[in-house]
């Protein structure tokens, strides 16, 4: 799962809602920097409101990936984008088509929900600009007990940027998706990977109500 769909049960919790974003966050900021469930658990019956909210998000977001990256729908995805995607690059490839087949699941799942509703992303964003970073920053550092640099800067640009609204254009996508792979040290992508998006997006609006919990949809 994605930002928006690991978030949106969660909008009138601020920080709670920060929490569900806070391993994606790091996967951004600094890889080495990891928030387990097993070590944000203790934090969820903090005395300070706050840092108990983040922590429960975080762990939320963990159990929302393992039911998520379980279900038969996503698996069938994966594969088969898996497939069409080194069909589409080539067989000199390398490992690009295994990892946008499962991030592209994702990906494209936002973008169903942000189509659907676009009004959910507003509430979305506007939830998250009433966190403080820094403070975010500063309880993910208990929780992992390691630097967390740059978390409250990037969290201000998340919010500022809001790249999420890009994922139902092709051609923004694809920048996003290169920027992606510039992060992993994976080759670009060439400009006309934007004709197969299309066909993937169709595939996973049709599974979307399989690929979000019962109480989510």
């Amino acid at each position: 799962m994605n930002y928006l769909a690991h978030g949106r049960r969660f909008l009138d919790e601020p920080y709670f809602l920060a929490g569900t974003a806070v391993p994606d966050w790091l996967n951004v900021v600094d890889r080495k920097c990891r928030a387990r469930s097993k070590k944000a658990l203790p934090y969820c019956e903090s005395e300070d409101p706050c840092e108990a909210l983040i922590a429960a998000g975080i762990v939320q977001h963990h159990a929302d990936d393992d039911w998520f990256h379980r279900t038969e729908e996503f698996n069938r995805l994966q594969w088969d984008f898996t497939k069409r995607i080194r069909d589409f690059l080539g067989k000199d490839s390398g490992m690009r088509p295994s990892f946008l087949g499962h991030i592209l699941v994702e990906l494209l799942l936002d973008s169903v929900l942000i189509e659907d509703d676009p009004a959910e992303l507003n509430a979305y964003y506007a939830a998250m600009n009433e966190v403080d970073g820094m403070l975010v920053q500063q309880t993910v550092e208990r929780i992992a007990g390691r630097p967390a640099d740059r978390l409250d800067w990037f969290i201000g640009r998340f919010v500022e940027v809001r790249f999420l609204e890009d994922y139902p254009d092709d051609e923004k996508l694809l920048y996003r998706l290169n920027q992606v792979m510039q992060r992993v040290k994976l080759p670009a992508l060439p400009d006309t990977f934007t004709t197969l998006l299309p066909e993937l997006r169709q595939d996973v609006r049709t599974s979307s109500a399989q690929l979000l919990p019962a109480h989510s949809s």
